[in-house]
């Protein structure tokens, strides 16, 4: 997606007609194709023949980053209608160039995009232009900065926001809050994975059972509850740019008076990642996560906290100090104790980040697995994750012939062609066969068994930390979600957005 900047430039009262661009050349119209006929028909894009330039018309192109003046460009154009219509293959590139080009403005127009483009090829970017987006022109200024994204680090928006506005009032609430919505009830439910669907009404049920718990008092049972239907809304829950797990909307019957309420839960994930004891004398090794949708550019998973089925194919990630190169061997261990995957990694001396994703047989199964990495055969350290199993399938309850076909492990036991079990003596990783009959029945669960099978294990990996009510409770001791510092009901200035002021700005 690409996102426009238009912008008016003032200077003494006056606005200004700037447009910043790449200056092109007839080898860049030609490689861009401007100077052919193209149609876009049955999802192809059909190359007709030469196009022929209206005379008269410079045509131009560039950057698709440009800032323009606030007026009508469509004024120098009006009645030369072949110049906006069956425009080129690549109108972000070349339409506003050539209209400012042929306009009474192309004496103000800036032959440089003023801006540092850093394409960091080791970390996945692309483009074929590689001598003009990675050359470090500092000596111009620069204008533009983009791909902001709070999830990734807020401080630099922080930071751009106290620049232009000032700092808010000392003691101001949410500033190092930020939540990121990632479901509505409108959105409905065919939006969601049945392995989030399962996950976020667990973590409703967690929410519940440290509501009975924790604010129970004596004689007081009016903060018990049962969970009725989907979640309401659920949203990515971060704090200093550190990701605090997942906000739950959900709703309740209070069993007490029997009247539904709204509550929020927040569920935050346990630490995982264990360096060995007593402490490996190799440490280069800073922190190893699994998950799916690695992000190679930003070094993260989009699957924030992890949320795995059986049916998904998990990536390890190890972050690295500098140090001297070395190998060192990784393991992946499933819920019985199966070695499902051994390989080795060379850890070069710049290495910073290191990911791989193993091809296991599918289904995975259900339940707590660990990834051990070791030098030398030595255990430097672990981490675990969950495999959840699903209690929904296409969105519906699952069937039990669904729910044994997925939740009793890949075929014939075997995550790979090769056998890894010869190292589980040497690893002292015994597989018990009382563990693998349980396993057995855990995959023949359905309903309320497959719940609390579910829930144990989310418990095991995840922490209600916190519930509030969203609006009148039964509980008098349930606290109001918008008097919380977690709640997506909670204070939040950075999101408040009055009318803009006559200088153009929001504050």
């Amino acid at each position: 997606m690409y996102i426009w900047m238009v912008r008016s430039f003032h200077q003494s009262g006056q606005s200004l007609p700037v447009l910043w661009l790449v200056h092109s050349s007839v080898r860049f119209i030609r490689k861009q194709g401007l100077d052919r006929l193209f149609l876009e028909c049955d999802a192809h894009m059909w190359r007709l023949g030469d196009r022929r330039i209206p005379e008269g018309i410079a045509v131009d192109g560039g950057s698709d980053w440009q800032g323009v003046p606030g007026k009508d460009l469509t004024r120098p154009i009006r009645g030369r209608q072949e110049v906006v219509s069956g425009w080129s293959l690549s109108p972000l590139q070349s339409f506003f160039h050539t209209v400012l080009e042929n306009s009474p403005h192309c004496d103000t127009m800036v032959d440089n995009n003023l801006r540092i483009t850093n394409w960091n090829r080791k970390l996945g970017c692309k483009c074929q232009y590689k001598h003009i987006v990675d050359s470090q022109q500092t000596a111009r200024p620069t204008f533009f900065a983009r791909k902001f994204e709070a999830v990734v680090n807020q401080e630099i928006i922080g930071q751009l926001d106290y620049y232009l506005y000032g700092n808010y009032p000392a003691g101001t609430p949410g500033l190092r809050s930020y939540w990121e919505n990632v479901y509505d009830e409108p959105d409905g439910i065919h939006s969601l994975s049945d392995v989030t669907l399962t996950l976020y009404h667990s973590f409703a049920r967690l929410g519940l059972r440290r509501a009975e718990t924790s604010l129970h008092t004596d004689g007081e049972n009016s903060c018990r509850y049962y969970p009725m239907g989907h979640a309401a809304s659920v949203h990515l829950y971060f704090l200093a740019d550190r990701f605090q797990g997942f906000v739950i909307k959900h709703h309740a019957t209070n069993l007490a008076v029997s009247k539904l309420e709204t509550l929020e839960t927040w569920v935050m994930p346990k630490k995982v990642f264990k360096i060995a004891s007593p402490p490996s004398d190799f440490g280069r090794l800073q922190f190893s996560e699994v998950g799916t949708d690695w992000d190679a550019k930003e070094r993260l998973f989009r699957n924030f906290g992890g949320l795995l089925g059986p049916m998904d194919e998990p990536v390890g990630m190890q972050k690295w100090g500098k140090g001297p190169n070395v190998t060192v061997t990784v393991i992946w261990v499933d819920p019985v104790n199966v070695i499902a995957a051994t390989y080795d990694i060379l850890i070069e001396s710049t290495a910073e980040f290191t990911h791989y994703k193993p091809p296991l047989n599918l289904p995975l199964r259900p339940g707590v697995w660990t990834v051990k990495i070791l030098h030398h055969w030595v255990p430097v350290a672990e981490t675990k994750f969950l495999v959840a199993p699903l209690t929904f399938s296409n969105r519906q309850p699952i069937k039990p012939e669904e729910a044994l076909k997925l939740h009793n492990g890949p075929p014939r036991g075997a995550y790979m062609e090769q056998s890894f079990q010869s190292l589980n003596p040497v690893l002292s990783l015994p597989v018990s066969p009382a563990q693998v009959e349980q396993a057995r029945r855990n995959a023949a669960s359905t309903g309320a068994a497959l719940e609390r099978w579910l829930d144990s294990l989310v418990g095991s990996m995840w922490t209600a930390m916190d519930i509030c009510a969203t609006g009148p409770t039964a509980c008098p001791v349930m606290q109001t979600c918008s008097q919380t510092a977690w709640s997506s009901f909670s204070p939040d200035p950075k999101s408040e957005l009055g009318a803009v002021k006559p200088d153009g700005r929001l504050r």
